[in-house]
């Protein structure tokens, strides 16, 4: 079968891949999904040449999955935002990323964290000077929240919590290196919020379950601050964050993001392989940078 005649397969696998079937158009939907709006930026972010990226950029246009929106006159100029459909290719750029730090850079376990030295860890400490963009996402309290309220905020990612009564842990939770430890990580910082509070610094926790799942969490340990659902993977994949794939969710590796008012991120923890100890090292980091 030639590569032009995919679209029109029944299989919807190789229907996909004569939109998407190119690891340029793959790349350039990661970097839109990351901010990288406009054609010079995203040319100098790939290091693509522009016949190329002209190419499929008008592929991406016609098939529908992203979309020009004018910002300039003269001389014309447009940036690129992915549509509905775009968004829709996000868990595929997750679950890319995932196969690629598990089957590729690791050995293939299974694993809820990552090794200091390895091309994971070195990703997201490159976080570090980049802004999170501002996604609103459901909030346990459903309403939906901002990740960064306009303040210095500690944003922590973590892979799942779960309330007694509500959803119990998946199988064999606590044998997948790094997913235990949820619990004692948000107490921690619940206890310590008020040292947070008193240096006006924000609290976020982030995870990709649902927002009910987050609430019953939330209302059983007290938490005076919220936790966001990332369920849809739009932080996650703007930032590319790390994640692993348990019982048919993809979860958030537990990191720690510090994050001034302008939403650039000023310092990470990762990998954090002491959950309650991380809180003091974030009120360590946040304290340092305000001077």
């Amino acid at each position: 079968m030639k590569h032009s005649e995919l679209a029109d397969a029944e299989c919807a696998i190789a229907q996909a891949l004569g939109v998407v079937g190119d690891w340029w158009t793959l790349l350039v939907v990661r970097d839109i999904a990351g901010g990288v709006a406009r054609f010079d930026d995203l040319q100098r972010e790939l290091d693509i040449s522009r016949k190329t990226l002209t190419e499929r950029l008008k592929s991406l246009v016609a098939g529908g999955v992203v979309e020009k929106a004018h910002y300039s006159d003269r001389p014309p100029r447009y940036e690129y935002r992915l549509t509905d459909k775009g968004r829709g290719l996000l868990p595929v750029l997750i679950a890319l990323q995932d196969w690629g730090a598990r089957y590729v850079s690791g050995d293939g376990s299974l694993t809820g964290t990552s090794s200091p030295s390895s091309a994971e860890a070195r990703r997201v400490h490159g976080l570090v000077g980049k802004r999170v963009p501002a996604i609103g996402l459901p909030a346990d309290s459903g309403d939906h929240a901002d990740a960064v309220p306009g303040r210095w905020t500690v944003l922590y990612a973590f892979p799942g919590a779960f309330a007694p009564a509500g959803t119990p842990l998946p199988p064999d939770w606590g044998e997948i290196p790094g997913a235990a430890g949820c619990t004692l990580e948000s107490t921690t910082y619940r206890d310590r919020f008020p040292d947070f509070a008193r240096h006006d610094v924000a609290v976020r926790g982030l995870s990709t379950q649902r927002p009910d799942q987050l609430r019953a969490f939330a209302e059983h340990v007290r938490l005076p601050f919220p936790l966001l659902s990332d369920e849809d993977l739009a932080l996650t994949a703007a930032l590319r964050l790390p994640t692993f794939r348990a019982h048919g969710v993809d979860r958030l590796k537990r990191l720690t993001m510090i994050v001034d008012p302008a939403r650039t991120v000023r310092a990470v923890q990762f990998p954090v392989t002491d959950p309650a100890g991380s809180v003091d090292e974030a009120l360590a980091q946040v304290r340092k940078l305000r001077g």
